[in-house]
């Protein structure tokens, strides 16, 4: 009998309090992110956005998701027929949901830090102001440290840190006199971890790290957001293209780089990271988290297991 009773307001308990207390938890979190989804839809709707790297890759695909969004395009690489060949591409896709906008294509190199100038310069002109500048372009390196030149360092070096900074400095004025703009940095894992035989590729994004830092600190007084996405292995032509310690082209798709997220993917995250202007996002498995949060909390497990790497690498191209 007693436990009869008991039951009986256990029952009523869940049915009055509990059940209620839960639907309205999800209505009050779907409401939140029906909210969230209009914000970033208000922001990226019409926002001239520009895009390096913009012809393959990463950059292409963000180029296809800032397009569907509703953004006015600038889109920046060295290949002025690809880039053509983009603008025809995003220009078939029609969109009735939402109003899209020929692209503007800007050609240039963004290793020639003496060319962004004049690059940024024809940017403001076209379109009269940037909203939000996303720094993609660059170039990976496969090699070792003792076989490497320091001009392959520095061509990485140009691509990777340089060249973004350079246009990032050319565009930040005009924010600051708008007290408005996001700028978007395109690092990686390796940003944040080393692995080995990849030594002026993770250099060239540990400095990116660092200046991006350096960057939101200074300029959250003028109300311009910066936003560091970090992805581990993407499904694009960066290891094919990567150059070698002599500075030729490497020219062997990884397994790593064939088995990673699409472009498509983080193309995706980039997209949200940015319309929920968030400060900093990691885009990886498992393996390369666990190994980010080991190097800070465990440094000498991570240097071993380091050491442990590069002696299998070696032996694998010995054989």
């Amino acid at each position: 009998m007693w436990k009869t009773v008991q039951k009986g307001k256990l029952m009523d308990f869940t049915s009055t309090v509990i059940i209620p207390l839960l639907f309205g938890s999800l209505g009050i979190f779907a409401l939140f992110r029906l909210l969230q989804w209009m914000r970033m839809r208000a922001y990226l709707q019409e926002a001239v956005v520009v895009i390096t790297g913009a012809t393959s890759g990463l950059g292409k695909e963000c180029a296809k998701a800032f397009h569907a969004a509703g953004s006015k395009l600038v889109l920046c690489g060295r290949d002025s027929e690809k880039l053509k060949e983009l603008v025809q591409e995003l220009c078939a896709v029609k969109n009735h949901r939402k109003n899209t906008h020929e692209p503007h294509p800007v050609v240039f190199d963004l290793s020639d830090t003496k060319t962004v100038v004049n690059a940024a310069e024809e940017i403001l002109k076209a379109l009269g102001h940037v909203d939000i500048l996303i720094n993609n372009a660059g170039i990976s390196f496969r090699g070792t440290i003792v076989d490497t030149g320091l001009d392959v360092d520095k061509k990485v070096m140009e691509t990777n840190y340089f060249g973004p900074i350079a246009l990032t400095k050319a565009l930040l004025p005009s924010m600051i006199k708008r007290r408005q703009g996001h700028i978007v940095a395109i690092s990686s894992v390796q940003g944040k971890i080393s692995i080995p035989f990849r030594s002026a590729y993770a250099a060239s994004k540990h400095a990116t790290q660092a200046f991006f830092d350096c960057l939101r600190a200074e300029v959250e007084q003028y109300d311009i957001e910066v936003t560091v996405v970090s992805p581990g292995y993407i499904q694009t032509n960066l290891s094919l293209n990567a150059i070698t310690a002599d500075g030729s082209r490497y020219g062997v798709m990884d397994k790593t780089t064939a088995e990673g997220q699409t472009a498509a993917e983080v193309a995706q995250v980039v997209l949200n990271a940015v319309g929920q202007k968030k400060k900093e996002v990691l885009v990886a498995g498992l393996t390369p988290c666990l190994a980010v949060y080991l190097r800070n909390l465990c440094p000498r497990l991570f240097f071993t297991l380091m050491a442990s790497r590069a002696k299998k690498e070696r032996k694998v191209k010995g054989s």
